[in-house]
């Protein structure tokens, strides 16, 4: 089986690392790179070049990576899903399971309400619900790092009722994307490091909490603080979750290492040890620490690649359940 695929918004930071994977994939290939302001411009692969959005030929393949801006996306995966193609969305378009909810964070209409509700894509929580299906949105790369290092808690009811979570997470500049902005040129970033968009106002964190209270609707609320690391890439967050009556910290690690025992794509390590950027930086996979605070608090450590595990690799990973390959297929080795 041959796939053939393309996509959209393919010159940017999250397009380039999936053409690297995609280029080395047993199965699919790249059929087609959309990039306006870089249409024909020789990609750097198998002589593909750059072409613009109206040259993409839907109808000629099988599956379509949406790598564009929130807003744009729907539109193109309705385009998508029209011609026969199926679709991994890793804008912020299909995440949130309601038009109103999307209206909330993004302070937008959603442009094609009728795709919602989509499968949230994050193959370790919802594996079995992306299968068979013709459109995926693909999480966020802070909701990534924060539902894998909440979701064995959230699924066994471990978690405090009604208590807070504090996610404390730092991203590297790329998270922000490849469009020029003045307050992330490199000597505004170099030497500082600080927090934006706390008090409950970015906009992943109505993600985060749409998604953790699917697995523990009793769940408190989530206090999600993001900082900007001066650095290229990574995400690593801090997350204090109380834990509910009867849980400590032996029976809380029991149930991360049961949950992610045989997952090839997320390491929790072992007792002692803490989590750090470079355990996952270019690398696919997650990589998790737990520490014992208090008798009732436990402090989670998980750290992803925000250009991979949080976006082209688990788009990969999600489009590989798509069509029935094995999961980690042409992720392993990168």
């Amino acid at each position: 089986m041959s796939i053939k695929t393309g996509i959209f918004g393919a010159a940017g930071y999250t397009g380039w690392e999936l053409i690297g994977i995609l280029h080395t994939h047993p199965t699919m290939s790249i059929h087609f790179a959309v990039s306006d302001s870089n249409a024909g411009e020789t990609v750097g692969i198998n002589g593909l070049k750059y072409v613009k959005q109206h040259e993409a030929t839907l109808d000629e393949v099988d599956l379509v990576f949406l790598c564009t801006p929130h807003l744009a996306s729907a539109p193109l995966a309705a385009k998508a899903l029209d011609a026969g193609a199926k679709v991994v969305d890793l804008s912020a378009d299909l995440r949130l399971k309601t038009p109103e909810s999307f209206a909330k964070w993004y302070q937008h209409e959603h442009p094609v309400p009728a795709l919602l509700p989509t499968v949230y894509g994050l193959p370790e929580v919802n594996r079995h619900e992306i299968v068979g299906k013709e459109v995926i949105a693909n999480p966020g790369c802070y909701p990534t790092s924060s539902i894998l290092g909440l979701a064995p808690l959230a699924k066994a009811g471990a978690l405090k009722p009604g208590a807070p979570l504090i996610i404390d997470a730092k991203s590297g500049v790329s998270g922000a994307g490849k469009n020029p902005k003045p307050d992330l040129h490199f000597v505004e970033v170099f030497g500082d490091f600080k927090p934006y968009n706390i008090g409950r106002t970015h906009r992943h964190t109505g993600e985060i909490e749409q998604e953790l209270h699917a697995l523990a609707p009793n769940a408190g609320p989530i206090i999600f603080s993001p900082h900007l690391l001066p650095v290229d890439r990574g995400i690593l967050s801090t997350i204090y979750a109380p834990l509910a009556d009867g849980w400590d910290y032996a029976k809380a690690r029991e149930l991360y290492t049961d949950m992610y025992a045989d997952e090839l794509l997320v390491k929790v390590l072992p007792e002692g040890q803490t989590a750090r950027l470079k355990d996952a930086v270019r690398t696919n996979r997650a990589v998790i620490s737990l520490t014992q605070a208090a008798p009732d608090l436990l402090i989670i450590v998980s750290v992803i690649d925000n250009l991979r595990k949080g976006a082209a690799s688990q788009a990969v990973q999600n489009a590989n359940i798509l069509f029935g390959l094995p999961e980690t297929a042409g992720l392993l080795e990168n």
